[in-house]
């Protein structure tokens, strides 16, 4: 997992609740991303997860699982990534549902393929923000939060998640200039080659969800358009 985080640049997102055709299904995973997270907030179930697993594995693409919820976790897939949600108000987000998932499956857990990201969700609008009761934080918020992920909790992953709305560039920025060992992830709105090249030269992986299922062309070319920069 560690190998990945450091050399990815580029994930998609594939929403199990959402219906792919296998023809664009195919064209995600041969487009040359570093790997296809699995994950979503609604209607997450494991018939969903296994349905596009099974799909994903005809290709030799990195599959990962970001576990939203307990009852749609299954093996088979190449890693896993466990959300613990920082701007929540509740800490059942933060802890309490990793806390069950520990002691459910710690003994098959294998840590070689598990990250833990601390997730910072910034559009007050999304669905994961209402359903894990987020407040929505300022900008110095954010930066700390990214520094507490890097500095408290040794965590090798910090996500900002601005959930299909585009965020903004200075701010991804700061919050890399706090992260030295922990890879900072972005993700949300981008729409087009410029957005993707933009929250690239900040991020360190850019992920690329809803232009899947709005504009599979455009978001196919996101994956050339950050692998063709330094």
């Amino acid at each position: 997992m560690n190998e990945l985080l450091t050399n990815c640049r580029h994930l998609f997102k594939l929403d199990p609740a959402k219906d792919i055709s296998d023809e664009d299904l195919d064209a995600i995973c041969q487009s040359g991303t570093d790997a296809v997270i699995v994950g979503g907030t609604d209607g997450v179930t494991l018939d969903g997860v296994l349905d596009l697993l099974s799909r994903i594995r005809r290709h030799t693409v990195p599959c990962i699982l970001e576990i939203s919820n307990m009852a749609s976790i299954t093996p088979g897939f190449d890693y896993y990534l466990i959300p613990m949600v920082m701007n929540s108000t509740e800490k059942k987000w933060m802890m309490d549902i990793q806390h069950e998932a520990i002691k459910e499956y710690r003994d098959s857990m294998n840590w070689d393929e598990i990250a833990v990201e601390g997730y910072c969700i910034l559009n007050e609008h999304a669905k994961a923000f209402e359903q894990t009761n987020c407040e929505l934080p300022g900008d110095d918020d954010v930066v700390a939060y990214a520094y507490m992920a890097e500095q408290i909790f040794h965590l090798p992953v910090f996500y900002m998640e601005y959930s299909g709305t585009y965020g903004d560039p200075e701010l991804v920025k700061d919050v890399k200039e706090q992260l030295h060992q922990t890879k900072l992830i972005y993700g949300g709105g981008i729409e087009n080659n410029s957005q993707a090249r933009e929250m690239k030269e900040q991020a360190d992986t850019i992920v690329v969800g809803n232009l899947i299922y709005s504009d599979i062309n455009k978001a196919l070319k996101t994956v050339q358009a950050v692998t063709d920069m330094n």
